[in-house]
């Protein structure tokens, strides 16, 4: 019998990571090459993307800089052609890049809320379609792991057009497991209270310790967390596993903090 562990490698395969240049994504980047997977980083900025790109390459693996806003259609097309020229082959793609600041109901403009589904679902729908075909006709197979969040399970005030994109985004997530199989595996991580460069931008020490408060397992996640994760979905250790949300919450069963309602 072979040893278990390795189910979870990923040696020859290559993975686009979207958002890859800080935070969770590079740290999925980082993590699947640890796993032995060559590693496509795209964000936008490109000293961030460097970084990642250094220490995936550290690792004895082949990374690829690519500069991609996912909200420009060419710039998608562009990604994925500039990978199948360098690796000749796609077997994972990661849809990290999205996210919405917290804003009240009243004050989210109707462009708000449809640029939070646009930049949340909407890049990672026409991601995936573009993909899904050119990883069966290079590899046969392949996996999609889209990075949800709580906010899509959990109602508050303040999040509507964040949760709704992330709502969108994991239903989308259940129907391209149906539209994909058998060929090509879709799943998604609802992500908890995790400390990214994100969020310690806003953090202070009474945020923190009511966000740590409501989490059961009584700490902030950290990106390492959600890459454990990633890794599993996209590797054949989850062969057997698709359109699934796997929380990565820390326990968590409602909302991570308090907003002000609208005030009506």
């Amino acid at each position: 019998m072979s040893n278990i562990l390795d189910r979870f490698r990923l040696d020859g395969q290559v993975a686009i990571v979207t958002g890859s240049g800080r935070g969770i994504g590079a740290a999925i980047a980082i993590a699947f090459a640890d796993a032995g997977a060559d590693v496509v980083i795209t964000a936008r900025t490109v000293s961030q993307m460097e970084k990642t790109a250094e220490q995936v390459r550290a690792r004895g693996r082949r990374a690829l800089v690519v500069s991609c806003d996912v909200l420009d259609a060419e710039q998608r097309k562009s990604l994925v052609e500039q990978t199948l020229a360098e690796f000749g082959r796609l077997d994972i793609l990661v849809n990290n890049a999205g996210g919405s600041g917290p804003k009240p109901a009243l004050e989210t403009t109707e462009e708000d809320f449809e640029a939070s589904i646009r930049f949340n679902a909407t890049t990672a729908f026409t991601l995936s379609c573009l993909c899904a075909p050119r990883m069966v006709e290079t590899t046969g197979k392949g996996a999609i792991v889209n990075i949800s969040s709580v906010a899509a399970r959990f109602p508050q005030p303040g999040f509507v057009s964040y949760g709704v994109g992330k709502a969108a985004m994991e239903f989308m997530t259940r129907n391209l497991a149906q539209d994909f199989a058998p060929k090509v595996r879709v799943n998604a991580i609802a992500v908890g209270s995790t400390l990214t460069d994100s969020l310690a931008g806003v953090m202070n020490d009474e945020l923190e310790r009511v966000m740590v408060s409501r989490t059961p397992l009584n700490r902030l996640g950290q990106p390492e967390d959600i890459a454990a994760c990633a890794l599993y979905l996209a590797s054949p250790a989850a062969a057997y596993v698709t359109g699934e949300i796997y929380g990565v919450n820390g326990g968590l069963t409602g909302t991570p903090m308090e907003m002000p309602r609208a005030g009506l």
